[in-house]
């Protein structure tokens, strides 16, 4: 497996900031998390990752909480 240094993240900052960490995998596709100068762990965007598998019911259930994120103003507008 290749990585990608630009994905390379100490373990210590994303417990110290973790939404840093998830917008870098959000944008890039995944990060590792290194411990001790070694990849420990990988974080990955499942948008990115085609491969990572879920039932249908698991798709569904995540668009329609992508949905409801991206368009929850005008979601709250029709509700009033």
């Amino acid at each position: 497996m290749m990585i990608n240094s630009r994905n390379i993240v100490p373990i210590s900052l994303a417990s110290r900031n973790f939404s840093e960490v998830a917008h870098l995998a959000e944008k890039t596709g995944e990060v590792f998390l290194f411990k001790n100068n070694r990849p420990k762990f990988r974080l990955v965007d499942v948008e990115a990752h085609p491969e990572i598998e879920m039932t249908d019911a698991e798709r569904y259930e995540f668009v329609a909480r992508r949905l409801l994120a991206r368009h929850r103003a005008a979601f709250r507008e029709l509700a009033k």
